[in-house]
């Protein structure tokens, strides 16, 4: 072995104790469903109705190390679900019990990567009741990223020159690696009934160092749709259901012959190739099942870039560019997207669904794996429905509405392991005065975003999020989130929050040194005036504030946030403030109701002239719980105090 790779090989072990914070093994022999890590009950009516019911792997019987609760930014602990997983080494387990009939299951799981990057493979062994019943390759080939934005598969990459960076130089290497899960699915061989107990063991023989797994998702999954009426079944065409043969010109000649006689498109089971855009319009295509039929392809470099700058190709279904009149009557649904992105360019168009698609379009019932962005939209558009959708393991965003779009519902979507937010709409400012306005985000459930915020609302007018599951950002970014920044348009009308629950969120900011709040209003190019309602929803063990309003330091006496009205709110569980203002401006609150908060209330620190009258009006409408009065006390950079879990409210 060369010396180089020696040293890669000790830094990587060497790394392992930062990265697995862990504890004595413990065993915890029943089953216990979860949802965010927390009991289902605690999060009720929020978030999204899926198939699926998750275990955490700690709270599963394990002869492995429990590892974490951590929250520290580049740890295992800090992107598992809860915070929490389960380190395997070879012969140890994890075993599950099933608490309802299942035929299949997704696994979220973690293993080294290659000394040198790129990944490596090992395999898992899964047992039914004690009976073998297949061995998993799992894989950290699409996992472990490292440095700075747009990160890097290298682990010896260096920091970006002058960029913000408040590690101290040298750096240790690897730096900042980071996304370090991904997650498989898998179809047993028949329905295994409540009471049945699903092991993952390590064999004696792996090229892992260890194995970590952190939730597993238990799914009775039905027999493939059949073919409806006036359909067009793509093999007619030459399409090849094995995945050996390219499939995508035999997709584009059946959507070609269903558009010219009015008819729909199916893709029945099977794996077809696909390794490029298909590009739909006023076309319904529908699968057999997103289990069943698998669109599968490969990231490929283009010989020249692509008129839209693209470098490579990647499966996809896209509408027209909005510059070429977009495309309308678009109807998506019951198939999955398995693609191969591996790194982040943002040049590339290698999202699952893309282009400009309204006009009273549907995507829907889809998993989209792999990709760049789940779905990305650039408008302008009008007029699309997303439901019932799952997208993990993205590289960059879940789901992004961008420059323009309206009348867009987002709902019923589970985002998992978003590599940047996990729902964003972008009205940037670049789309000659057309703002995105008139959408909303509901009853979505986002988790583990590593980069940024779980749902983000980048300026726009009369925009909702509501109803909403987030839990457990990472860095960057917290659960939710209102910003002027990145060139986005102004906030007009009323920016919605309602009736959403945010666990386990307002991380520490590591460039600003500072927590941020579960929920965070930031005004970084303009004054955020237009109005914004916080109302009927709960903020449940968040790592420091509940709520922050904040401005950056160089423009902190340019921009103000006004005209927020906060009332209905539950707080279980802060490390330090349930409202951190860093900003000039106001806000009102009303019947926040707040308990197990680690510092006072409020902290009002204005435009951080430490010492004299804050420059944020805290407005107390009334049924605040204590520590509300005066809202004048200041500390920069209050003591956390973790508090203790969430329970139910009485």
């Amino acid at each position: 072995m060369s010396r180089s790779r020696l040293i890669a090989v000790a830094l990587t072990t060497a790394l392992l104790g930062a990265l697995l914070t862990s504890q004595p093994a413990v065993a915890h022999p029943t089953a216990h469903i979860t949802r965010a890590g927390l009991d289902p009950a605690l999060v009720a009516g929020r978030g999204a109705d899926v198939p699926f019911i998750e275990q955490e792997a700690e709270n599963a019987a394990f002869t492995g190390e429990k590892i974490g609760p951590g929250r520290d930014a580049y740890t295992l602990p800090a992107e598992a679900s809860g915070r929490t997983a389960v380190r395997l080494q070879p012969k140890q387990y994890v075993e599950f019990t099933l608490t309802r009939p299942a035929n299949a299951l997704t696994l979220r799981y973690s293993i080294p990567d290659a000394p040198g990057g790129g990944g490596i493979t090992a395999p898992l062994d899964v047992s039914v009741n004690g009976k073998h019943k297949r061995t998993m390759t799992l894989t950290s080939q699409y996992a472990w990223l490292y440095g700075m934005y747009p990160f890097s598969n290298d682990p010896n990459v260096d920091p970006i020159p002058g960029w913000w960076k408040p590690e101290p130089d040298p750096v240790s290497k690897p730096f900042r690696p980071n996304h370090f899960y991904d997650e498989q699915r898998v179809m047993l061989d028949r329905t295994y009934q409540a009471g049945s107990r699903v092991r993952f063991a390590v064999p004696r023989a792996t090229a892992a160092a260890w194995t970590v797994l952190d939730v597993a998702d238990f799914e009775l999954v039905g027999a493939a749709l059949r073919q409806p009426g006036r359909s067009l079944d793509v093999r007619l065409f030459g399409a090849d259901p094995t995945g050996r043969r390219d499939a995508a010109p035999a997709i584009e000649r059946t959507i070609a012959a269903a558009q010219r006689i009015g008819w729909s498109v199916f893709i029945p089971a099977g794996t077809f190739q696909v390794n490029r855009h298909i590009v739909v319009d006023k076309v319904t295509i529908r699968g057999a099942g997103n289990w069943w039929t698998i669109i599968k392809g490969s990231v490929v470099p283009l010989a020249e870039p692509a008129p839209d700058k693209s470098v490579h190709s990647a499966p996809g279904f896209y509408g027209k560019y909005a510059a070429d009149g977009g495309s309308t009557g678009v109807h998506l649904s019951d198939f999955a997207v398995e693609s191969d992105v591996r790194e982040r360019i943002d040049t590339d168009q290698v999202n699952g669904i893309g282009g400009a698609i309204g006009g009273g379009s549907t995507i829907e019932n889809l998993y989209l794996h792999h990709t760049k962005v789940g779905i990305w939209l650039d408008g302008p558009m009008d007029g699309l429905l997303i439901r019932n959708n799952v997208i993990t393991d993205a590289v960059a965003d879940g789901i992004n509405l961008h420059l323009g779009v309206s009348n867009v519902r987002a709902t019923n979507n589970f985002v998992r392991n978003s590599g940047d937010d996990g729902l964003a709409m972008w009205s940037e400012s670049n789309t000659g005065g057309l703002v995105n306005h008139n959408n909303v985000y509901d009853h979505n459930t986002v988790q583990t975003p590593v980069l940024a915020n779980n749902i983000a609302i980048y300026g726009g007018r009369d925009n909702a999020v509501t109803d909403n599951l987030v839990a457990d950002p990472i860095r960057e970014g917290s659960t939710l989130h209102a910003g002027s920044r990145f060139d986005a348009t102004p906030f007009e009308g009323t920016l919605t929050f309602a009736r959403n629950t945010t666990v386990r969120g307002g991380p520490r900011d590591l460039n600003w040194d500072i927590g941020l709040g579960a929920i965070w209003l930031y005004a970084l190019q303009s004054t955020m005036s237009g109005t914004i309602e916080i109302r009927d929803s709960s903020f449940l063990d968040s790592t420091y504030n509940a709520m922050m309003f904040v401005v950056d330091w160089p423009v902190k006496d340019d921009y103000a946030i006004t005209n927020v009205a906060v009332r209905n709110i539950k707080v279980d569980g802060t490390g330090t403030n349930v409202v951190n203002a860093r900003v000039g401006g106001w806000a009102t609150f009303e019947n926040v109701d707040a308990r197990n908060v680690g510092a006072p209330f409020v902290n009002n620190c204005g435009t951080f002239h430490f010492n004299g009258p804050p420059e944020f009006e805290v407005r107390d409408l009334g049924g605040n719980d204590g520590g509300w009065t005066g809202a004048t006390w200041c500390e920069d950079r209050p003591a956390v105090v973790p508090p203790p879990p969430p329970s139910p409210w009485n």
